[in-house]
């Protein structure tokens, strides 16, 4: 058979905006595909039909789950288009499954490695929710996509399976040789001295000496008596970090045509960090985990050095784009509210947690707001944190908001990337606005940031906001060139859309749907307006899962509120 690898993840609807985590995803799979030749990501689905992504979104409004599949075919090269694997594997689902599905893919051929996403609605054909049985999911789904391929292509041939497996030695990644090892592992130690009775089993103890001699020179193996070798312990999440970092290195020489300095990509720890923060510059934003939508970024400090900073779970616009300037550092893992209600409620009933202990101990809060609370325990469970007893209720340990406190931190990624600004250094030179650049300190190191600021004093001189002697803006230059920068993008937007701009003062709201955020030198702001006049207001990450969306803003003397939502709000009001 072909070999093809099936993943799977099953997403549940967003918090806050339900379909902010649906949107999230399908805009990550379409940025990030690439066509045969070149051209974006395209979604499509069932032959003869066209698919529009909002529409698709639009009719997940109330779904709690939707399914997310990626099919990566070993001989996808060879296959050509994915289209038709693609469609023929879907139809196969439905009747596997009996009921027509909802369903779009995009496929991506920009990492080497030709594979195709399909998200599936989490509802079937009457509207129903829909339960895929996770033994389909993991095995029955892979076999039918190695049918589809092994008909499309032929069967492998014994000598493409040979030169496959041989491949696989000398690899510094986790391969098929090394899961089948694991299995055999005790006590970190694995025998391979037993005698092999036919022609298969010497060619496969064959393979594992040939790939634990190659693992002892990477130091993870060592034999020990009369065929035995002890594996070093977590050698084989050694070969998984390895793998990742291998997949940037060839997906970034993929992108950029060359190597240059990526082989000293470094991984940037940050619980080794000790309060250690890096600035500098993106010059990539990769997937990490595309089932759930988490990125990383490879990183440049001033000083030269290249890093991957892994981000966890972001929006897809709240992540800086390539050029801008960041600073990386250690995040700081905090437990979430909703911990601190478990963990209340669970000290005052001995160490346990259910709804109607939580019911019993708050008589106020509402069936929707405790059963979030059981969401977040379900959470908790699936990463091995805590447990449900078969009667429902749950055992909360004495360390839960610790333990919960990691979790968040591994979700994030333990990193907290803070940009200061999302223009890149040679956009901010020549900018009529206040920049990053105007703060740098002249005692700055790095020759590429000193640079950077030389060009920008000199233009602010040239220009007249700066005396030739001066090489620091005043409160009055400052306040005059931000102003000229929003005045610029403002009038832009103008005499696009034919509309006027409202500027909210306190007690002031305007009603519109967000259109799009403008990255200026001064930061970021949403543009949000309805048929006659729009705002520029600050940005926040956490509005982002709102993008398109309908929602008011107001001036408060606190600063800006949101309520998702048109409500009774019409226009610009006081």
């Amino acid at each position: 058979m072909r070999r093809v690898v099936v993943k799977f993840h099953i997403a549940r609807s967003g918090k806050g905006g339900r379909l902010g985590a649906f949107r999230a995803h399908l805009h990550y799979i379409q940025r990030d595909g690439v066509e045969r030749d070149g051209q974006g990501g395209d979604l499509y689905t069932r032959d003869g039909e066209t698919p529009h992504g909002d529409r698709f979104l639009d009719r997940s409004e109330t779904d709690r789950h939707q399914f997310r599949i990626i099919v990566s075919p070993e001989d996808g090269v060879a296959l050509g288009d994915l289209r038709e694997t693609t469609r023929a594997l879907m139809v196969q689902m439905e009747r596997d499954l009996g009921t027509r599905l909802d369903w779009v893919a995009v496929d991506h051929h920009n990492t080497g490695h030709p594979h195709t996403h399909i998200v599936v609605r989490g509802k079937d054909a009457r509207g129903q929710d829909l339960v895929i049985a996770p033994d389909y999911l993991k095995s029955g789904l892979r076999q039918r996509a190695a049918d589809l391929v092994t008909e499309r292509l032929g069967p492998r041939r014994d000598l493409e399976i040979a030169r496959a497996r041989h491949a696989e030695v000398r690899q510094d990644r986790l391969t098929a040789i090394d899961r089948a090892m694991l299995h055999d592992v005790e006590d970190g130690i694995l025998d391979v001295s037993g005698t092999a009775s036919s022609e298969a089993e010497r060619f496969e103890r064959s393979l594992r000496l040939q790939r634990l001699s190659h693992l002892r020179q990477l130091g993870l193996a060592k034999p020990v008596g009369e065929g035995g070798w002890r594996m070093v312990s977590g050698w084989d999440r050694v070969l998984a970090e390895m793998g990742q970092r291998g997949d940037v290195i060839r997906t970034l020489a993929h992108r950029f045509g060359r190597k240059d300095g990526l082989e000293r990509l470094t991984t940037f720890d940050a619980p080794r960090a000790e309060g250690r923060t890096l600035t500098g510059t993106v010059l990539a934003v990769l997937p990490d985990d595309e089932l759930r939508d988490r990125r990383s970024v490879v990183f440049e400090d001033f000083d030269g050095r290249r890093w991957l900073i892994g981000l966890g779970e972001t929006e897809p616009d709240a992540i800086p784009p390539e050029g801008a300037i960041v600073e990386a550092g250690a995040r700081t893992a905090r437990a979430r509210s909703s911990d601190r209600v478990i963990a209340g409620i669970a000290e005052g009933a001995g160490g346990l947690y259910s709804e109607d202990i939580h019911a019993g101990a708050d008589p106020s809060s509402t069936a929707a707001f405790r059963h979030a609370h059981v969401r977040r325990l379900e959470a908790l469970r699936r990463a091995g944190l805590v447990e449900r007893m078969p009667d429902g209720v749950w055992t909360i340990p004495e360390d839960y908001l610790g333990k919960a406190a990691q979790f968040e931190g591994r979700r994030q990624g333990g990193v907290s990337l803070s940009v200061r600004s999302w223009l890149s250094l040679e956009e901010q030179i020549r900018r009529e606005g206040v920049t990053w650049l105007d703060d740098v300190a002249d005692g700055t190191q790095g020759k590429r940031l000193i640079a950077a600021r030389q060009a920008r004093l000199a233009w602010l001189q040239q220009q007249g906001w700066l005396a030739s002697d001066q090489v620091t803006l005043g409160a009055e230059a400052r306040s005059r060139l931000c102003r000229r920068e929003q005045d610029i993008a403002v009038a832009r937007i103008a005499k696009a859309s034919g509309r006027s701009e409202v500027t909210l003062q306190t007690g002031e709201a305007i009603s519109g749907r967000y259109e799009q955020a403008l990255s200026l030198g001064s930061g970021r702001f949403v543009v949000i307006g309805n048929a006659k006049a729009f705002a520029l207001v600050p940005w926040r990450a956490e509005i982002e899962r709102h993008r398109g969306r309908e929602l008011v803003a107001k001036r408060t003397a606190q600063g800006l509120s949101w309520t998702i939502g048109m409500g009774r709000q019409k226009g610009l009001s006081r």
